[in-house]
């Protein structure tokens, strides 16, 4: 068998070239709070020390899970009232002589961030909702409920009611 005039491994002959020469510097301990002014900086010196504490950690995690808690109902509620059936029930109110008697014109969310109440649940068929509504004459509770029976039957609306509450007379 011939005998290679070159290494086996390409890398083999380069690790010289890649490895940088070993450093002859020693670390420097970071500054610490009364050392002075830090007028040079180099690059090899020692990290700081970070203090961990778990008081800390414990103390932040509550408001951290409070603030994901919250941000995922109001994400979950803005899918809801820009639902088409929450636009489909708003718009049938505006548009029924019922609703205009009732609430009067400008039928609308009755907050400025409404808040969906219920169960919207379009794959099994299952749609039973509640919103604040109010109109220039009064407001009220709009609520909606329709199930589908079977899985490729008609939807059956078991209930539409707006519950009025008048302002003055």
């Amino acid at each position: 068998m011939p005998s290679w005039p070159w290494p086996k491994s390409p890398r083999a002959s380069l690790r010289p070239l890649i490895r940088p020469p070993p450093s002859k510097r020693t670390l420097i301990a970071a500054p610490t709070a009364n050392s002075g002014p830090l007028l040079t900086r180099r690059s090899d010196r020692a990290l700081p020390s970070i203090p961990s504490s778990r008081k800390l950690w414990f103390r932040t995690l509550p408001i951290f899970l409070s603030i994901i808690t919250v941000s995922t109902l109001a994400i979950f509620n803005y899918q809801k009232a820009s639902s088409s059936i929450v636009n489909a029930t708003l718009y049938a109110l505006r548009t029924s002589e019922a609703g205009k008697r009732e609430l009067g014109e400008q039928i609308y969310f009755r907050d400025k961030f409404p808040w969906i109440w219920g169960e919207m649940n379009q794959l099994h068929g299952r749609i039973d909702v509640r919103f604040g509504v109010k109109g220039t004459k009064g407001s009220g509770m709009m609520r909606f409920r329709s199930v589908r029976r079977t899985r490729m039957g008609y939807v059956s609306y078991t209930l539409w009611q707006n519950e009025v509450a008048v302002r003055g007379s």
